[in-house]
């Protein structure tokens, strides 16, 4: 038993290696780039000048505070955009009349980039939180949408039948028969829009906030911190990736029977 677990650890351990490879390879190439003064420093400083400069920031908490604020506004955008979301993909694809009225208009806006809102946001909610939250909720939205939408439309008609034929109430249908079964749908589309989130937030506070990490990169390239700009893409990059491993578990937990069959 104990030399199976053992297996798993370093079978574990080797696929992670391999994981962190390109990466290590990515930073090594660009340290020896800038060591040998093949690039200029000034505009592309090292990865040990950035590790400095970022663990300075996060000392300060300068940096801290920018993230946080970000944070915020990533979810109650999100979160205004996975209500709309589903209740919307709900009624889309269970209701004839309510897919004519919607339908249209959605596939209207759905090609249009949100940084495309980006002035009118502004224009409708002025400089803060309010244009951020807009956008947000408008990214993620879609996904949201779309993945409900679909997966709710997949739900096999025999299992809706039987729970009828059971007695089951319309609540008890939707929450206890067509929701856990589109779910393996929805979660996609929340890890998408978690995605869709974090680009729209970074967007709109590079022009319409006084704060978070993107007003805080627009801040700093007008300066001519390079440092400080790569930094708060690498604090960027980070979080992006702790939010999707997030909903990675999240969705592990709300669907496991997905991972296993898949």
């Amino acid at each position: 038993m104990f030399t199976n677990y053992f297996k798993q650890v370093i079978l574990k351990l080797k696929f992670n290696y391999r994981k962190l490879l390109s990466i290590v390879a990515i930073i090594a190439i660009w340290e020896l780039l800038c060591d040998i003064g093949y690039v200029n420093i000034r505009i592309l400083p090292s990865p040990y000048v950035v590790l400095i400069t970022l663990y300075h920031l996060i000392i300060s908490g300068s940096i801290l505070f920018d993230m946080l604020t970000s944070l915020w506004r990533v979810i109650v955008g999100f979160l205004i955009a996975v209500f709309l979301g589903i209740v919307t993909g709900y009624f889309t694809a269970t209701n004839k009349k309510a897919s004519d009225f919607l339908t249209p208009l959605i596939e209207i806006l759905r090609p249009i980039p949100p940084v495309a809102f980006i002035p009118l946001s502004i224009l409708w909610f002025g400089i803060g939180n309010a244009p951020a939250y807009f956008l947000v909720a408008f990214g993620s939205f879609f996904p949201i949408f779309t993945n409900t939408f679909y997966g709710i439309k997949s739900v096999n008609k025999i299992h809706i039948d039987a729970a009828l034929c059971l007695g089951a109430s319309r609540k008890q249908l939707v929450f206890d028969v067509i929701i856990p079964a589109a779910m393996p749908f929805i979660t996609v589309g929340l890890k998408t829009g978690i995605g869709v989130a974090w680009f729209c937030v970074i967007a709109a506070e590079l022009v319409g906030a006084q704060s978070g990490l993107g007003y805080m990169i627009q801040l700093n390239r007008l300066t001519l911190q390079s440092e400080n700009v790569i930094a708060g893409m690498v604090m960027i990059g980070l979080i992006g990736f702790l939010m999707s491993r997030m909903m990675v578990f999240i969705q592990k937990k709300l669907v496991p029977w997905s991972n296993k069959t898949s």
